[in-house]
């Protein structure tokens, strides 16, 4: 039997409301979720019962971060270690079907869905995959086989309470770098449809007004289960850095084990060069669909400190002092990439 939601559900306040109203594809506004407020849009209230109460299995794999930390990155390599480092499968079946995205279909609102169903008008096959891409998948994720991999950039507190009966890679990333990249990501998606300027952007997530935040409360909750035995808490830094290394740490946590010449041929697969190549990750059919801007990358440039080519001195200042107060209390530290 499933059991009640447990937390509290709010509306924003109208002055919050009213700065995130630049994101165009949301068209009924955010809610506030739990004793720290965590924020997503208003169709997340059809779902949110339901990933809470899911069946987790010891087979399922997670991964989660907080959105643009290098997710797809982590994604990839996590599923090919799983998977005996079968790149046949790897390259013919695409990443967002080996490897859910459990929440996606909650940031799409119905007159979004709507749009695209028009704007794919006459084409059946890509009205069902506009249909599959925004249902829900909970339901379908209790029929599919074992193991699952399932990518979900929630707060381990709205999952399952029973989570961590399964295997979680939690990757974090300096917010500065995260800001950047999901700020370009908000304006080339269009069911988010971003229409402000970077420095708006920014101001929401250190407001704790942007999906999926408050920020450091998302990381705070991984990093406090990091010694237990199924989540391995690693951060994009350290994966730009020693790559070998974190195939390596991931291969352990996986029960696997790789040659020098098989995990050298994985970071080659990885390698930012040919990963922005790669049909099976870059979601091109998002572009056909009318999801993602026909000129925009869903991968970009993979960079560690690209954020300061976007902050002025002021948000420089700002975002030092928030990174500080929120790190007071606690040892998690963004390691260098160099």
């Amino acid at each position: 039997m499933a059991k009640p939601y447990p937390f509290e559900i709010r509306n924003l306040k109208p002055h919050e409301a009213e700065k995130l109203k630049a994101f165009s594809g949301e068209k009924t506004g955010f809610i506030r979720i739990g004793p720290k407020g965590y924020v997503l849009a208003h169709r997340f209230l059809e779902v949110a019962a339901d990933i809470y109460n899911m069946e987790i299995r010891p087979s399922d794999v997670f991964v989660n971060t907080y959105a643009r930390s290098g997710t797809t990155w982590t994604q990839e390599l996590v599923w090919l270690v799983a998977n005996n480092l079968d790149y046949d499968t790897a390259k013919s079946i695409l990443l967002w079907q080996r490897f859910p995205f459990l929440e996606f279909s909650s940031m799409f609102h119905s007159e979004m869905i709507q749009y695209y169903l028009e704007y794919n008008k006459g084409d059946e096959k890509k009205q069902k995959e506009i249909k599959m891409i925004t249902t829900h998948i909970v339901d379908q994720l209790a029929m599919a086989p074992s193991p699952r991999f399932i990518k979900s950039h929630l707060p381990l507190s709205l999952l399952s309470p029973n989570l961590l009966d399964a295997k979680v890679v939690y990757v974090a990333r300096d917010p500065r770098d995260v800001i950047v990249s999901f700020y370009l990501l908000s304006r080339s998606m269009t069911f988010l449809g971003w229409t402000g300027d970077f420095k708006s952007f920014w101001d929401l997530l250190i407001n704790d007004l942007l999906y999926w935040t408050p920020f450091f409360e998302h990381l705070k909750e991984a990093w406090e289960k990091r010694h237990h035995p199924n989540l391995l808490f690693m951060f994009y830094e350290e994966l730009k850095k020693d790559l070998p290394a974190m195939i390596n740490r991931v291969s352990d946590f996986m029960g696997k084990k790789y040659s020098e010449d098989e995990v050298a041929t994985l970071c080659e697969h990885l390698h930012i060069k040919n990963f922005k190549k790669n049909p099976s990750i870059n979601i091109e059919i998002f572009k056909e669909l009318g999801i993602n801007k026909p000129d925009s990358d869903f991968i970009r440039e993979g960079k560690t400190d690209g954020w300061r080519d976007y902050f002025d001195e002021e948000m420089i200042a700002r975002t030092d002092k928030w990174m500080e107060e929120n790190l007071r209390d606690t040892d998690l530290r963004f390691p260098s990439a160099e």
